[in-house]
């Protein structure tokens, strides 16, 4: 996981309130594991089960990975978008062994935060 990608999970908690269940990281401030946020918002959803939640949960997570996949981008107003990068083909190096190794090209995800989000984190 990125230092980013902390750093949004940070001010998730935050945002929402979770400072009692988030755990210490030793990255940033605060972090949140899946099954803390499900206990969270079934906790502030109480005519939803926590299947239901759980259900929920995993479609959205669902639906950010698959409009990824197909080389898409995903925008929560506030929030930040979703996107996905392109690496290019490189030559890399065995940090063990000092072996050069090819990397072959890839994407990787990438998030940038919401103008709401950057002010709130710089308060």
């Amino acid at each position: 996981m990125t230092f980013r990608s902390y750093r949004t999970i940070a001010f998730t908690c935050i945002k929402f309130g979770f400072r009692g269940q988030c755990r210490r990281s030793l990255h940033v401030g605060m972090e949140m594991i899946r099954s803390e946020l499900v206990n969270r918002l079934t906790e502030e959803n109480p005519e939803l089960s926590q299947r239901d939640v759980e259900a929920i949960v995993t479609t959205f997570f669902d639906e950010i990975v698959d409009r990824l996949a197909a080389n898409g981008r995903v925008e929560l107003r506030g929030f930040g978008a979703f996107s996905t990068r392109q690496r290019d083909e490189r030559t890399g190096r065995n940090p063990r062994t000092g072996e050069t190794v090819d990397v072959t090209a890839k994407r990787v995800p990438y998030f940038k935060p919401g103008k709401e989000m950057r002010q709130r984190l710089n308060v």
